[in-house]
């Protein structure tokens, strides 16, 4: 019997993990290989949309994950005051997208991708080097802690600061400064009802979202030079939103400072010349890093996963079909950062004006911003093999 092919991935995120996942059910033998001693994420809460979830139906996981949508009402954008600027609808947005938003903890995708995948299949505490990255005659191979292994692809799905990423395309200058840090937390707040928002101030914002589990996720965002950290950042929050509309100042005091996540944003502001180079594809952040603004950075890394065990055997169809996509929306996240962390007043206020009259006018105008984007599509269900062909340079 001929042995099924071997796809090696660097990265045990979000992305490599549903990559892991979909060239599994195509047949193909995978080893993930993580750097960190866990799968647990560095991280709080990620939102799906409905592209995401349906790239998630195509490996069965898109209806699990649905179950745990938890905004079921109203919410929209709000000024520091509370005034509303726009209004959303989940029923509008999940008639126009074809389905819900769901919010949930990052821990709890990680767990539900890992355990559709063999036993052996993942590697915690192993650094891994693409030392060759093969080609059309010849495998590429990984150098996994001192282990050599060889594949007929291998996916670099190790993140922003991608190491491999940077073997494929040396010369490429990686990641910038976003111009921005935020904070995340997930954490109970007793007694707490508000409607799901996201509040632009002047520098900064503010989202504030329930989970199914009945937590809060809430994240913040400024303006700041890049390296900031503070003794306690949830006194930093304080000083900085303390004075903010409910519910803010009620997560403010139901935190602690260790429950407080502070990151720096950057992201790929020259796209790549490509997302594959022999035998070796780069997915997520790895290939195209992206402001948070539109919520799409994870989004895109599972589009690209299952787009990636679509063309598993022509990485420069994968190529031709995701650099386009994820370039326009990196780029739409970057200008959606400049729009919402405006600091000038007198553009603020014309901002803020232009959003009550799209409110006005019906949901279905602010959830324009995300047409091309929510309503996009997986390609067609493949049949699943046994065996492969070779997945190099064509």
């Amino acid at each position: 019997m001929t042995q099924p092919g071997h796809a090696v991935v660097i990265g045990g995120g979000i992305g490599g993990l549903t990559a892991a996942v979909a060239l599994h059910r195509r047949g193909l033998r995978v080893t993930v290989l993580e750097r960190a001693p866990s799968l647990e994420p560095v991280g709080a809460a990620i939102s799906l949309a409905p592209n995401s979830l349906r790239a998630l139906d195509t490996i069965g996981l898109g209806d699990e994950i649905r179950d745990l949508a938890a905004w079921s009402g109203d919410g929209g954008l709000r000024a520091p005051s509370g005034r509303w600027l726009s209004r959303s609808s989940a029923d509008a947005a999940a008639e126009r997208y074809g389905g819900p938003l769901v919010l949930l903890h990052r821990a709890t995708l990680i767990a539900s991708l890992a355990s559709r995948l063999p036993p052996d299949a993942i590697r915690t505490g192993t650094a891994a080097t693409v030392t060759d990255h093969g080609g059309h005659d010849r495998p590429a191979r990984v150098d996994a802690g001192g282990k050599e292994l060889e594949a007929d692809l291998v996916v670099g799905a190790d993140g922003i600061r991608s190491a491999v990423r940077h073997a494929l395309f040396p010369a490429h200058p990686g990641a910038v400064y976003s111009g921005f840090t935020t904070w995340r937390l997930v954490i109970p707040v007793p007694g707490a009802e508000f409607a799901s928002h996201e509040t632009w101030g002047r520098g900064r914002i503010w989202g504030t979202h329930p989970l199914k589990d009945g937590r809060v996720y809430a994240y913040a965002a400024a303006v700041t030079p890049a390296g900031g950290h503070a003794p306690d950042e949830r006194a930093e929050l304080l000083s900085r939103f303390g004075d903010w509309h409910d519910p803010i100042p009620a997560v403010l005091a139901a935190a602690r400072p260790e429950d407080v996540l502070r990151h720096d944003v950057h992201h790929v502001a020259e796209p790549l010349p490509a997302y594959h180079h022999g035998r070796v594809a780069l997915l997520g952040d790895a290939a195209h890093a992206m402001p948070p603004t539109l919520g799409q950075g994870g989004n895109q890394a599972i589009e690209d996963a299952i787009v990636l065990a679509h063309h598993r055997d022509d990485l420069p169809a994968y190529t031709a079909a995701r650099l386009p996509r994820t370039t326009a929306v990196a780029r739409r996240a970057v200008r959606v950062a400049r729009l919402n962390l405006m600091t000038n007043r007198a553009a603020i206020a014309v901002r803020n004006t232009a959003l009550a009259t799209l409110s006005k006018a019906g949901p279905a105008l602010v959830l324009r911003g995300f047409d091309g984007i929510a309503d996009w599509r997986p390609p067609p269900a493949d049949a699943v093999c046994s065996e492969q062909t070779p997945a190099g340079n064509r």
